[in-house]
């Protein structure tokens, strides 16, 4: 039985994504029935448009699912949450999620590396109305994060930021956003379950990007729990979320 047990959880690790789903739960049913119930009939129609557009796009895996985005609109409303960040944009429902859900005089700075997948999904946030809140910034994050850093009233600025981006350098953001979000704001880091494979046997059929990047999750995750500066709080929500406090 433990044989078989394994097997059944190494085939549910290496087939993950077959699902059509990024959500760790690995049933279908389960999850449609959050969607369906829960979330669709309260997505906003222009969050609607630009997931659906992005269920089109090549890279499709890397568009942050609406139950999540509905989570972060939620955590940003409890908030108050005026001023955040988002490192990795890619077309942006996160993105706008943000967007709808911050006060007409909120403000996000957008940072990522390819300003052509952002641009796909422009139009749509355009039309929401919510595109003056949006400071797209492309190029890689740390040195903008480190231009940052060199003014002191950037430290502290932030309420919220939430980082999808490059899992090898997630570190190394936090080593710096750590010290532009305010003490009491949150810096959310997603993907830090990477699709179940944190408790993957070492010879578990995982994919190949899967493999190379969780050194880095793994890296990431024991190093928060250390961290004394923040209080920590990991979510099974789309492919795990980690929130962290900042208290320090």
């Amino acid at each position: 039985m433990a044989v078989r047990k394994e097997e059944e959880q190494q085939t549910q690790l290496a087939g993950h994504n077959d699902l059509g789903h990024k959500s760790l739960l690995q049933s279908d049913a389960l999850y449609q029935y959050i969607l369906e119930t829960s979330v669709h009939p309260r997505e906003h129609q222009s969050l609607k448009e630009l997931r659906e557009m992005t269920e089109k796009h090549p890279w499709n895996l890397m568009a942050t699912p609406p139950d999540e985005g509905q989570f972060l609109s939620m955590l940003l409303k409890l908030m108050n949450a005026k001023n955040t960040m988002e490192i990795g944009v890619y077309t942006g429902y996160s993105l706008l999620s943000t967007a709808l859900a911050l006060p007409p005089d909120g403000k996000i700075l957008a940072l990522d590396v390819n300003r052509e997948y952002y641009e796909l999904g422009l139009p749509i946030i355009q039309k929401a109305g919510v595109a003056h809140k949006i400071d797209f910034r492309e190029g890689p994050a740390l040195p903008l994060l480190d231009e940052l850093l060199k003014d002191e009233n950037n430290k502290g600025r932030f309420d919220f930021i939430f980082v999808d981006a490059d899992k090898d350098n997630y570190l190394n953001y936090h080593k710096r956003v750590t010290d532009l979000v305010k003490i009491g704001g949150l810096i959310g880091y997603d993907n830090t379950l990477w699709n179940g494979s944190v408790v993957a046997p070492p010879d578990a059929p995982l994919k190949d990007y899967v493999k190379r990047l969780l050194p880095h999750v793994k890296e990431l995750n024991k190093y928060l729990a250390q961290d004394s500066r923040i209080q920590i709080c990991q979510l099974p929500v789309g492919d795990g979320i980690t929130l962290c406090r900042r208290i320090i």
